[in-house]
């Protein structure tokens, strides 16, 4: 993808979601489903293909059982 780099705030937020999604022993589809979010959506969020909105961010913070502060520890805002 041009303009994106591989430790992008995307690719961290994604990786972030992904290992708090599969530490709680969840699926895709069992997340999505509790997120009301598609599955391939997140999936593209997980490889950091997409730009999420705030409202899509709370409610992915909700299914996980998280507050924000702690969806986006370990997730730097500086590229590095």
């Amino acid at each position: 993808m041009p303009g994106h780099s591989p430790s992008s705030l995307r690719d961290r937020f994604g990786a972030r979601v992904r290992c708090l999604r599969t530490a709680r022993g969840l699926s895709q589809e069992a997340f999505a489903e509790l997120a009301c979010l598609h599955r391939t959506y997140l999936g593209a969020i997980e490889r950091g293909e997409r730009n999420v909105s705030l409202d899509n961010i709370g409610k992915i913070a909700t299914a996980l059982d998280v507050t924000l502060s702690e969806l986006f520890t370990q997730v730097s805002a500086i590229d590095e």
